[in-house]
C-alpha cells in the first residue's frame, strides 16, 4: 500500500523537472514568436521601402534593395541582440559579485 501512494505523490525532484521543462518549452515558443514577428516586421518594412509601385514581379533593382533592406535589418537586430545580451550578462556577474552585504 506505502507503494501506492509514493508513487502517486511527486517527489520534488519530478516537480522540478516538470517545472523545467514546461519553462524550456515556454522559452522556445516565445523564441520562435519573437523570430517570427522579426521576419514580419523586416519584411513589412523592406516591402513599403523598396517596393514602390507593386506588380507582377519585381524588378532587379527593386530585388537589389530588398536584399540590401534584409541585410541591414538583420545586422541591425544581430548588433542589438548581441548588446542587450552583453550587457544582460555583465548586470548578472555584477550582482552575483556583490553578492548580500552582511
Amino acid at each position: 500500500m506505502s507503494d501506492f501512494f509514493k508513487s502517486a505523490v511527486s517527489s520534488p525532484t519530478d516537480n522540478n523537472a516538470r517545472k523545467e521543462a514546461i519553462m524550456t518549452q515556454v522559452r522556445n515558443e516565445l523564441a520562435q514568436a519573437n523570430a517570427q514577428q522579426l521576419i514580419n516586421n523586416m519584411n513589412e518594412r523592406c516591402f513599403k521601402a523598396c517596393v514602390t509601385k507593386p506588380g507582377t514581379s519585381l524588378s532587379s533593382s527593386e530585388q537589389t534593395c530588398l536584399a540590401r533592406c534584409l541585410d541591414r535589418f538583420m545586422e541591425a537586430f544581430n548588433i542589438v541582440s548581441r548588446t542587450y545580451t552583453a550587457r544582460i550578462t555583465k548586470e548578472r556577474l555584477e550582482e552575483t559579485n556583490l553578492g548580500p552585504s552582511l
